[in-house]
């Protein structure tokens, strides 16, 4: 049987080589959540490089929120990270949630990000 890790591990590379398959060339927008902050980072795959990113513990963010683990400050990263997008260029992405499920943090940060003018 195998471990949590390889679990996780396993499903995100199955949600990465889907979104990667109808991706048409749009960058992805990935997302990392852990107990304590979260993550999102726009990642052009063709170059192999990250065109912008936001987490809780920008310093833009890590004053003004209570907390880096709650459905606020993954809304609050979603919106910055559209606004770094935008500024970079970038309007359409595919959303990889990774192996966590659109639930939650994740959910929140997505719906941000749409708001913020990210379409995906």
């Amino acid at each position: 049987m195998a471990s949590r890790k390889e679990a996780l591990a396993r499903r995100a590379n199955r949600v990465r080589r889907h979104i990667k398959s109808v991706a048409n060339g749009r960058p992805r927008l990935s997302v990392h959540r852990s107990s304590k902050n979260i993550y999102a980072q726009i990642i052009d795959d063709v170059a192999g490089k990250t065109l912008a990113s936001a987490s809780t513990l920008d310093k833009d963010l890590r004053g003004s929120l209570k907390t880096g683990a709650d459905t606020a400050a993954a809304a609050a990263v979603g919106k910055l990270v559209a606004e770094r997008a935008s500024k970079a260029g970038v309007s359409e992405v595919v959303f990889d949630r990774g192996a966590f499920i659109y639930h939650g943090r994740i959910k929140a940060l997505a719906e941000a990000a749409r708001e913020g003018g990210l379409t995906f």
